[in-house]
């Protein structure tokens, strides 16, 4: 006999895997971290449809500089650890080191985070850490989305994207098209891998570590598991205080293609960068995994930053000035290099 329909089971969205309460819960919770990270622009952030922020009145020509990352499978490192606190600066530094690099100050960040099943803790220390990196980069944090999808998404794991607007002054824009022969290269340390070569890093711990604690083994005094989360330095105080007294060139963010792939995005066809690898010091993790993964020279200089996660392009005289401003401000820097005229057939990028 037919079930009748008053005697039928309803159905509600978290018996479809979806749980708003969790979501809303979340959304509180978030509210006090975004609210350190505002900016007098910001005329409506989290709780809306969208966020609205004014370009502030100090710019004449003002130009919005955009860009939108994630932290790649850093992330799934970071959940087989269980170790979400800082995976959000990571976040946030690959989009504001990106506009960065045009001489643009961020303005905002906005997140995404998609799961299978929401984990209001997991999530909320998540978010906790792009705010901090948002503070760091002095954007605020106007909102974002929190997706659940059940039955589509690996059980347990997340994933992350976002991205930044920032605004420049049209007259200050950093374009690398006066890049001449004689400039030097300066070099910000990174703090390790950023967030760039996580699958070579991870096959690389299958095939040696699969047994081991990454917490267990030693790295030049620190962690393995340490010295891979460490999160991506954010560059921008300090690159932008140095714009305001030394006159930049053009800037790369090293990330995915490493150093030699980097570099030449700010260089004319005809310049070529020559980096001497006995100017800055390598972290021992980089040491670390060429060793364990018997990687070749080149290919570390093509996926990983090898110890430079930011690179300027300065006149020759003012190379000694910026890295003392940089160091100052409590950056590592170094001058690693010099721009050539490129031999005919030659490589962009060339590591002596």
């Amino acid at each position: 006999m037919p079930t009748s329909a008053s005697a039928a089971k309803t159905l509600s969205y978290r018996d479809a895997g979806v749980d708003i309460d969790a979501g809303d819960a979340l959304v509180e919770r978030i509210k006090p971290y975004a609210k350190r990270t505002m900016r007098p622009e910001v005329l409506a952030g989290i709780g809306g449809f969208g966020a609205l922020v004014e370009i502030g009145r100090r710019y004449r020509e003002p130009v919005l500089v955009a860009g939108t990352d994630g932290v790649g499978t850093k992330a799934n490192l970071a959940q087989r650890l269980a170790r979400h606190d800082t995976i959000g600066i990571d976040l946030v530094a690959m989009s504001v080191n990106d506009i960065l690099v045009q001489g643009a100050e961020p303005l905002f960040f906005l997140d995404y985070y998609v799961c299978e099943k929401l984990e209001v803790d997991v999530a909320a220390k998540v978010i906790e850490g792009i705010a901090r990196g948002c503070e760091i980069a002095g954007c605020a944090l106007i909102g974002g989305e929190t997706a659940e999808h059940p039955g589509t998404f690996p059980r347990g794991e997340y994933d992350l994207a976002g991205f930044a607007v920032g605004v420049v002054e049209k007259s200050a824009l950093v374009d690398g098209r006066d890049i001449a022969p004689g400039d030097r290269l300066v070099g910000l340390a990174s703090s390790g891998p950023h967030s760039n070569g996580y699958s070579l890093i991870r096959r690389v711990l299958d095939e040696c570590c699969a047994q081991r604690s990454l917490a267990e083994i030693d790295v030049s005094g620190a962690s393995l598991a340490d010295a891979l989360l460490a999160p991506t330095r954010i560059y921008v105080k300090p690159v932008l205080a140095l714009a305001a007294k030394t006159r930049i060139k053009g800037m790369a963010h090293i990330t995915g293609g490493g150093l030699v792939e980097n570099v030449p995005r700010m260089l004319a066809p005809s310049l070529q960068a020559r980096l001497d690898r006995s100017r800055w010091p390598r972290p021992q993790v980089f040491d670390w995994l060429q060793q364990q993964g018997r990687i070749d020279d080149d290919e570390m200089h093509r996926v990983f930053n090898c110890g430079i996660g930011f690179v300027l392009a300065v006149a020759p005289g003012d190379a000694g000035a910026a890295v003392a401003t940089l160091e100052a401000a409590g950056e590592r820097a170094f001058d690693i290099g010099e721009i050539v005229l490129r031999p005919s057939g030659a490589a962009a990028t060339v590591v002596v």
